[in-house]
């Protein structure tokens, strides 16, 4: 880590606040801690003037919770890094959206990791990022909903429902969308398959996750073939097949 970020941290709880001030100033060196509030009317008035590199935001507050408060600031150009404790679907939501996470008590290491990734990545799109983490958490399991797809030069985004299919291959993924595109990304399949499993896409071999709203045709076989709208044919693994075939009768 090489540059130095100045950070605000939110929490309603003092001693979590405190605890995580410490973390950064002891484990990471490189960011500068300007301030560290529990009231996030006192928050938004800091940022608007300190103008920090990055958030750090609790999301269970009384008052005003993390996403009001980030409502109520409006335009914000820092990355904002959530702290939480574990909610699966709160997590799932924040991943879709390419939004970092801490979950409580923070843990050095992860703090540490979290603060590499930031520090090698550009800050970008950050309210387009907010729009669809709000988006997954209001809209459960829609298909309407995005997703922010990571590239080499910042984010796309994506609407699930026009990914028809996603192809792995020596550590890369590749998304296939609807409309004939495809994005190469350095992402393996198996965070897509968690992320999309309750948007009905399914894994039917070790290198295929498949929109099963895009299925046109399933050809019997060992394991078989789907034959997608698109026209692309996916293998389906032999051990994949009753599960396979049980969600196509539901």
């Amino acid at each position: 880590m090489h540059k130095t970020l100045r950070a605000i941290l939110i929490d309603d709880e003092l001693s979590s606040l405190q605890n995580l001030k410490q973390k950064l100033e002891e484990f990471c060196k490189p960011v500068t801690v300007v301030a560290a509030v529990q009231e996030p009317e006192e928050a938004i008035h800091l940022i608007k003037r300190l103008k920090p590199d990055v958030l750090f935001l609790d999301i269970e507050m009384p008052k005003m919770n993390g996403f009001m408060m980030l409502e109520e600031l409006g335009e914000c150009n820092a990355e904002i890094i959530f702290t939480t404790a574990y909610n699966q679907y709160t997590i799932d939501a924040m991943r879709i959206s390419a939004f970092d996470y801490l979950v409580k008590p923070v843990a050095i290491n992860e703090l540490q990791q979290a603060m590499n990734r930031l520090l090698e990545k550009q800050t970008v799109h950050t309210r387009e990022r907010l729009n669809i983490l709000q988006q997954t958490l209001k809209d459960d399991n829609s298909q309407d909903n995005k997703i922010a797809v990571p590239l080499a030069d910042g984010f796309e985004f994506v609407a699930i429902k026009n990914i028809v299919r996603i192809e792995s291959s020596s550590g890369y993924s590749r998304i296939y969308l609807f409309d004939g595109k495809s994005l190469l990304l350095t992402k393996l399949l198996k965070d897509f398959e968690e992320l999309l499993a309750p948007y009905r896409f399914f894994r039917v071999h070790n290198s295929h996750l498949i929109n099963l709203n895009y299925i046109k045709k399933y050809m019997r076989g060992t394991g078989g073939q789907v034959m997608m709208e698109n026209g692309d044919v996916v293998d389906v693994a032999k051990r994949k097949k009753e599960e396979f075939i049980s969600l196509l009768n539901r």
